[in-house]
């Protein structure tokens, strides 16, 4: 994984989003296309995880600034199911609650309060493309905020997941001797 790379994306509802990552730091900035700015910092010391783009799944270990406010930040561990690598934020400023949540080998669901907001892809290289869900059919307006996070979220943790079966047999099969 590069040290540190900035990748520029072109998102279809707010236009240039820039996200910087840089994996040996612990720092993942999203910024541009009106966006407020979302900073995620790993804590200093940390041992850097390679499989998790940010460096660590361990919520202790995080820091996630939106427009210059600290919200919660919680990563899963993640380890026998798709669910299992969710990351949630809880935002104080808005009230509301994401979820950043495996549907594929390759693709994470966002929603905010339970309501889907778009389907986001991020090989954990800094990478990151959203479909979002219409507005009609979630029932919510997107909005900046939720594109920030969405971002954020998933150039930090990566997205998708293996089905159960195959995270299953991994982790027995890394117990054989």
């Amino acid at each position: 994984m590069d040290p540190f790379v900035y990748v520029p994306a072109d998102d279809p509802l707010f236009g240039a989003v820039g996200v910087e990552l840089d994996h040996e730091a612990g720092t993942l900035g999203v910024s541009g296309g009106g966006l407020p700015p979302v900073e995620i910092r790993r804590a200093p010391g940390t041992v850097p995880e390679s499989h998790v783009p940010i460096g660590t799944r361990d919520p202790d270990h995080l820091t996630l600034l939106v427009d210059g406010a600290e919200e919660t930040l919680r990563p899963s561990k993640g380890f026998l199911t798709r669910r299992s690598y969710r990351v949630e934020v809880v935002s104080g400023a808005r009230e509301c609650g994401y979820l950043l949540v495996p549907d594929s080998l390759g693709t994470s669901r966002l929603l905010r309060d339970e309501r889907l907001l778009g389907i986001f892809t991020s090989t954990g290289d800094g990478n990151v493309t959203v479909e979002w869900e219409a507005e009609s059919d979630s029932g919510r307006v997107l909005e900046p905020y939720d594109a920030s996070v969405g971002y954020a979220l998933a150039a930090a943790f990566g997205t998708g997941a293996e089905p159960m079966w195959k995270l299953t047999l991994n982790a027995v099969l890394e117990l054989w001797p």
